[in-house]
């Protein structure tokens, strides 16, 4: 697949938006908002026929949970598999609710491995993904801090409706009324397959504290082979920083919003007690309890 026509047309959509109303920004399938421009209603039906395959590189995560920092490690790792070096890092992360059918059917002739990704529901990822048995790398970040990293990038982003106040994003998001839908009914499904041995889910905080290890096990999950050198490498490329660092090559005008802090605890700058004890409440209804509820540490990242 042509990365750069990605680019190019991921660009058109940004210039579009400056000139479509925000009430016309979104738009929902099958009970889920999507942003229109992004991932049109054409690009989720054509999704359906998508041809998964083994050996395809995984990346699924909640918007605003760490996806575009995963899929910066998983790309440095598969570049050195692919012993080509180090390659021009592609603008655009690799979802392919974005790609449209002119896109997936390139991406029908690249060779293996592909990297890809979603923000899809589990239930609404591609059959084939399931049939072929691929591997899925799932990272999940703590609801507040996800909360918070999803306000600023609606706040700064073109091609999604201007949040009228934070008060009116924390209803939104509690009530699953945003892009992607619902955290928790992410996680719950995901919580559901963790006994998959296809599926392997990290937590943003886990890796944020030991980035070296987080790199082991990824690698181990997909069955690549890394020396300690190539880790320590792929670790060095893969800071968060230094990816922030790269961002405007890497993701162009989006930089500032794809990589905003990356910090673990900026929910408190933003929570009202009130809103601390919302979503203490939630996580205890639905995820309190859970194997993925107790991995991500809530009471020592979220009180």
């Amino acid at each position: 697949m042509d990365n750069p026509e990605l680019a190019a047309k991921l660009m058109s959509k940004v210039q579009m938006a400056k000139d479509t109303k925000d009430e016309d920004k979104l738009y929902r399938y099958k009970g889920v908002l999507y942003p229109r421009l992004m991932c049109p209603e054409e690009h989720l039906k054509v999704l359906g026929t998508f041809q998964a395959r083994e050996d395809d590189v995984m990346t699924v995560a909640y918007p605003k949970c760490g996806f575009n920092w995963m899929v910066g490690v998983v790309k440095r790792i598969t570049d050195i598999i692919e012993s080509t070096g180090v390659k021009p890092e592609s603008k655009g992360a690799p979802l392919i609710e974005f790609m449209g059918p002119d896109i997936l059917k390139d991406l029908a002739q690249d060779p293996s491995p592909r990297v890809l990704g979603t923000h899809m529901h589990p239930d609404n990822i591609p059959a084939s993904f399931y049939a072929k048995k691929t591997k899925m790398l799932v990272i999940f970040r703590n609801p507040k801090d996800t909360l918070v990293s999803y306000y600023h990038f609606y706040n700064n982003n073109v091609v999604l409706p201007t949040v009228q106040s934070w008060e009116s994003f924390f209803s939104d998001f509690m009530s699953g009324e945003v892009c992607w839908g619902s955290y928790f009914d992410h996680a719950l499904a995901w919580e559901k397959m963790m006994d998959d041995p296809n599926v392997m889910i990290v937590t943003y905080e886990d890796i944020k504290q030991d980035l070296i290890q987080g790199i082991r096990q990824i690698s181990a999950f997909f069955g690549f082979s890394l020396t300690e050198a190539q880790v320590q490498h792929v670790a060095g490329e893969s800071s968060f920083s230094a990816m922030k660092a790269r961002a405007t090559n890497t993701h162009g005008v989006m930089a500032g919003v794809v990589f905003r802090k990356g910090e673990v605890g900026d929910w408190r700058n933003h929570f009202t007690p009130e809103q601390s004890k919302e979503m203490d409440e939630a996580f205890n209804k639905h995820l309190a309890g859970t194997r993925l509820g107790a991995k991500l540490r809530y009471q020592l990242h979220c009180q």
